[in-house]
Formats: structure tokens, sequence, C-alpha cells
């Protein structure tokens, strides 16, 4: 099937595109370009664009809620191959501002699930061997 369009970017609302951007291109990589003062775009390297766009009423998602405010979408990174190398990329994402949302370790699971500066979850996956 042909597709009608091409992927451009994934754009985040939030209060604070330079903020965030600067916080996702320690995260993942990539440089921040300020189009202006509401819209700033993150290349990531081998990867999709991010952008940020500013909401001044933005409201965080609650997460997990099914009822309100939930989650909209979220982003995964691939952190390590073992839960060794998580627990450094997690130390690292906790000093740049993110804070935990769901840490249990359960038979099966592959990831770390955190909250951005501005609320949006973000997981830390352990790296796919496939």
């Amino acid at each position: 099937m042909a597709a009608v369009a091409r992927f451009h970017a994934v754009v985040v609302d939030c209060p604070d595109p330079h903020a965030l951007a600067a916080f996702y291109a320690q995260v993942g990589g990539g440089t921040p370009q300020a189009k202006d003062d509401g819209w700033v775009v993150l290349n990531v390297p081998e990867g999709p664009s991010l952008a940020f766009q500013r909401v001044p009423s933005h409201t965080p998602p609650e997460w997990p809620r099914a009822d309100r405010n939930s989650q909209q979408f979220h982003l995964d990174f691939d952190a390590g191959r073992t839960w060794e190398e998580v627990d450094v990329a997690q130390e690292k994402v906790l000093a740049l501002g993110a804070r935990p949302l769901d840490l249990e370790s359960e038979a099966g699971k592959d990831f770390r699930v955190y909250a951005d500066p501005a609320g949006h979850p973000f997981c830390l996956c352990l790296t796919s061997t496939l």
C-alpha cells in the first residue's frame, strides 16, 4: 500500500520547549534547533525528529490513569542489554530532572517508566536482542 504522506516528526506539547528539547537531547542525543520561542526541533541521530511546541495551558498526563488526562503517547529509549546498564541510565535521567513513575521489576518486564520534566511518560528499556 502506498503511503499518503511521509512521516516528519513527533510533536510534544509542553510549557517550555527549549528546556524539554534540552532534556531529550541529553537523554537520546541530537541538537535542539529553535525555530522561534515557541517551537524547538530536536533532530535525533538515526531516529525521528522530535518537535516541542509551547502550550502555556499544558496539563501533564496522569500516569497510569484510564479515566481522565491519561498518557497520550510515550517515548521508549534502549538503555542497555543488562539491568546494570539501565541502572546507570536511570541515575543519569533522574539527575537531568526525570522522576520515577514505575520502577517495579516484574517477571517478563523489560522497561522502567519515568516522567520527563513536563510530566510526559517515557521508558528506559532493555535493548532488544532481536
